[in-house]
């Protein structure tokens, strides 16, 4: 199965679904990684910029990923982009890629760059005949984002999917310490605390050790 993972930042595809990744490249699917932004001059000066990088090669190196592209569109900017070109910076991707298994941000985050990913990924991801090789569509919940939205004024995230990593949170504890720009002490969202107690919670709710939640955009099951 291809599988393609877009994230709005780095670290976001190891917060959000970094086991699930894993898991997924340990039982044999092609799994490509797409990081959307990049950060720009005086916000992000081109050090910090090739530091992270660097790091999210040797993070999604940890998780399976064999295929790590970078978008190269504006951190905090998106809005700036003419949405006829955001849109097929995504829809070349998903061309390109041809994905059967689609992970993108949750649209109720509070980052505006993530809110805007989805928007485009919506677009590119229509369900249309040249699409068809979509067949599921997830949204996954970022520590330090989709949690901060306003209540009852935002869409919450209410999962239907909960996917068993078990087997697979030491490795996305691996890549979130390949991202050490990004790591945070305890009791930041983004430390390596946070993101084992979400994954134990999540995994309580439906009986397991550990789990990542999704919130299901769209699952087609075709005629065979």
């Amino acid at each position: 199965m291809r599988v393609l993972v877009i994230a709005p930042h780095p670290d976001d595809e190891v917060l959000g679904a970094g086991a699930t990744i894993h898991r997924l490249a340990e039982e044999g699917n092609d799994i490509t990684t797409a990081i959307a932004t990049k950060g720009w001059p005086p916000l992000f000066q081109e050090s910090q910029v090739e530091q992270v990088r660097t790091e999210a090669h040797a993070a999604n190196d940890k998780l399976g990923v064999k295929d790590l592209r970078f978008l190269d569109l504006p951190v905090t900017k998106l809005h700036a982009v003419p949405e006829h070109e955001l849109n097929a910076a995504f829809d070349t991707l998903v061309t390109d890629v041809q994905p059967e298994l689609v992970l993108l941000p949750f649209p109720g985050d509070r980052h505006e760059d993530h809110k805007q990913v989805f928007d485009a990924c919506q677009v590119a991801l229509r369900p249309v005949a040249d699409r068809a090789f979509v067949k599921r569509v997830l949204c996954y919940e970022t520590v330090s984002e989709t949690h901060w939205s306003a209540p009852a004024l935002e869409p919450a995230f209410d999962p239907q999917l909960y996917i068993d990593v078990t087997d697979h949170l030491g490795a996305k504890l691996a890549a979130m310490r390949a991202y050490a720009s990004q790591v945070r002490p305890a009791p930041d969202a983004r430390s390596l605390e946070a993101v084992t107690a979400l994954a134990q919670w999540r995994g309580s709710v439906v009986a397991m050790h550990a789990a990542e939640a999704f919130v299901t955009i769209r699952e087609c099951w075709p005629s065979t």
